[in-house]
């Protein structure tokens, strides 16, 4: 007999993310939620970074992400938030992109991003609570052109073709993150993109230490034993010099119950990080 699939807890959800808000499928919800999602679940690739499977059903998204005190990255977020937006009623489209940022504009990328699209009567809007340093802490309107301010920068949607291109004013100077079609992608095609992401040589998040975390006044960004911050925090950007100190603000300015100490001083020394 087959097994039932789990169900979403999501009054686990919504404590985990401090929300006590509205739960109509209103564009009011939609921004509540994508604000609390990325301020309380933080971005961050531990498991592959220490070679740990990374699931993606929703079982495994709810014990990491909900219960365990862990963040992960974009296919865990999104699929997390898609399910909770679908349980309020939301309709929801998981969408793909092509990552450019830090990459030149013309730059031929495979799909290894995850985006939603939400439907309203009035027209659709995109949410994104997984592209790291820069995770969007607010929904875009799907109209090309238009200055859309969030809580932390203003983002813009360029048209591109058939698709959009997601920019970022950052620095001073818009800045590109990705692009992206409208075809809608399934549980399926995220799962063979993971599995390159979470197990290939050739992955970033195999060999790179990555936490990102926007608080309400700015964001905290740690790359390997780099912890850069931005906008009006208290802390100052620093180098780490140990396993302890790496682990520690994993912990608190992230707050990440790192699952693996051992593996991880391992794993920093495979790379060269310290």
């Amino acid at each position: 007999m087959e097994q039932a699939a789990p169900a979403l807890d999501i009054e686990s959800y919504f404590l985990r993310i401090g929300y006590d808000g509205p739960r109509e499928p209103t564009l009011a919800t939609l921004k509540a939620l994508h604000l609390h999602h990325p301020l309380a679940i933080p971005f961050e690739n531990l498991d592959p970074f220490l070679h740990r499977p990374v699931k993606l059903d929703l079982a495994a998204l709810q014990e990491k992400l909900v219960w365990g005190k862990r963040g992960g990255y974009c296919f865990e977020q999104n699929l997390l938030f898609m399910a909770v937006l679908r349980a309020l009623g939301f309709r929801v489209t998981g969408l793909a992109a092509r990552v450019l940022w830090n990459r030149p504009e013309d730059a031929l990328t495979p799909r290894t991003h995850m985006l939603l699209r939400i439907d309203f009567p009035n027209g659709a809007w995109i949410a994104d609570v997984g592209f790291g340093g820069l995770t969007l802490t607010a929904p875009l309107r799907l109209q090309p052109g238009l200055l859309q301010e969030t809580p932390h920068e203003t983002f813009r949607l360029d048209g591109d073709g058939d698709g959009f291109r997601m920019l970022a004013l950052a620095g001073g100077k818009w800045r590109t993150l990705y692009r992206f079609g409208l075809e809608e992608q399934f549980q399926v095609d995220y799962e063979i993109t993971n599995y390159y992401l979470a197990h290939s040589p050739a992955s970033h998040f195999r060999n790179s230490l990555i936490a990102a975390r926007p608080v309400r006044n700015g964001r905290y960004a740690l790359l390997n034993a780099r912890l850069n911050v931005y906008g009006d925090v208290s802390d100052a950007p620093r180098d780490l010099a140990s396993v302890e100190e790496i682990e520690t603000v994993l912990r608190t300015i992230f707050g990440i119950a790192v699952p693996d100490v051992a593996n991880l001083a391992r794993a920093l020394q495979r790379e060269s990080l310290l």
